[in-house]
């Protein structure tokens, strides 16, 4: 079983940077594609990046391309989202979820078997 443990929202400024970091339990990190959700009030969850567990792939939805950066330390059991000029359409719930071991990286949330409880982001002045 895999615990993933978010933390790092708060509420920033249009403009503003936050980072969020997800640390998972266990010893299969290193081997497990990871990703970042987010879910709006009265939206459905929708992906936002992802990365795969071998070196070098991630994915990241088209609103948040060149402004959000993932990243993963796998002697840290750690995945990172650098989240620059936020948005007031940032602002919502993110998640952290994990694949099962050699799962390619994905954007559907039902390919992902573990799930962080959620860190609010709130983007606004």
């Amino acid at each position: 079983q895999v615990q993933l443990v978010e933390s790092g929202g708060g509420l920033v400024q249009p403009g503003g940077s936050l980072r969020l970091s997800c640390v998972a339990s266990g010893r299969s990190f290193s081997k497990q594609a990871m990703g970042w959700f987010r879910q709006a009030p009265g939206k459905e969850r929708e992906v936002v990046a992802g990365i795969a567990w071998s070196i070098g792939n991630t994915y990241y939805t088209n609103s948040v391309k060149d402004r959000f950066t993932i990243s993963r330390d796998n002697a840290k059991n750690t995945v990172y989202l650098q989240m620059n000029s936020l948005k007031p359409e940032d602002t919502a719930v993110y998640y952290c979820a994990a694949r099962s071991i050699y799962g390619s990286i994905s954007i559907g949330a039902d390919e992902y078997d573990y799930w962080g409880q959620g860190t609010q982001v709130t983007v606004s002045s």
